[in-house]
């Protein structure tokens, strides 16, 4: 019988993100997080394997927390425009610092074949439910493809938009649909 984990895995994820947040992408390593979080590096990359699978980790709970705001903006037996009026009322919503931190991960992950993959698959999903032969399918997807690009604009720091801005541009996008 083997030894009960003893370390918490949302905790660690937790004090991940916090390092992400307030010292910026490069300063998430094993070592930052073993010192935060009171593990040992051994028991780090027992959780995590790698600081790839960490990242990763980081990126998925994010997007299933993610998934689960479009969900709430949703009617449960909403149509695809439903879903991307909720993705983008999700995405309007986020916060800049959310943003910056997601936004920096993704890049980082997106150098891995293996999570470039994954990322294709998920934007795929999404393109392939939406109609480009109707014009409600193209307004949607136009709608899709603006959220996004607005979300990586702002989060990379390639364009500086406020609050009240970010909230009118989100506004905009949301008359497509």
């Amino acid at each position: 019988m083997g030894r009960p984990r003893s370390i918490d895995r949302d905790r660690v994820l937790d004090v991940a993100e916090r390092i992400v947040r307030e010292e910026g992408a490069t300063a998430l390593t094993f070592d930052a997080v073993c010192k935060a979080a009171g593990i040992t590096k051994g028991g780090l990359q027992y959780c995590f394997g790698s600081k790839d699978d960490l990242i990763a980790a980081i990126a998925e709970r994010w997007l299933r927390g993610f998934d689960a705001e479009v969900a709430r903006h949703t009617p449960s037996d909403g149509t695809v425009l439903d879903r991307v009026r909720g993705y983008v009322t999700a995405s309007a919503r986020m916060d800049e610092p959310s943003q910056t931190k997601m936004s920096g991960m993704l890049v980082s992950l997106l150098q891995s074949p293996e999570h470039m993959e994954k990322a294709r698959g998920w934007y795929a999903e999404w393109l392939e439910r939406l109609d480009p032969g109707s014009e409600a399918g193209r307004r949607a997807r136009t709608a899709f493809l603006a959220a996004e690009g607005a979300f990586f604009l702002r989060g990379l720091g390639l364009i500086e938009l406020d609050q009240a801005g970010w909230e009118d541009a989100f506004d905009d996008i949301l008359k497509l649909l």
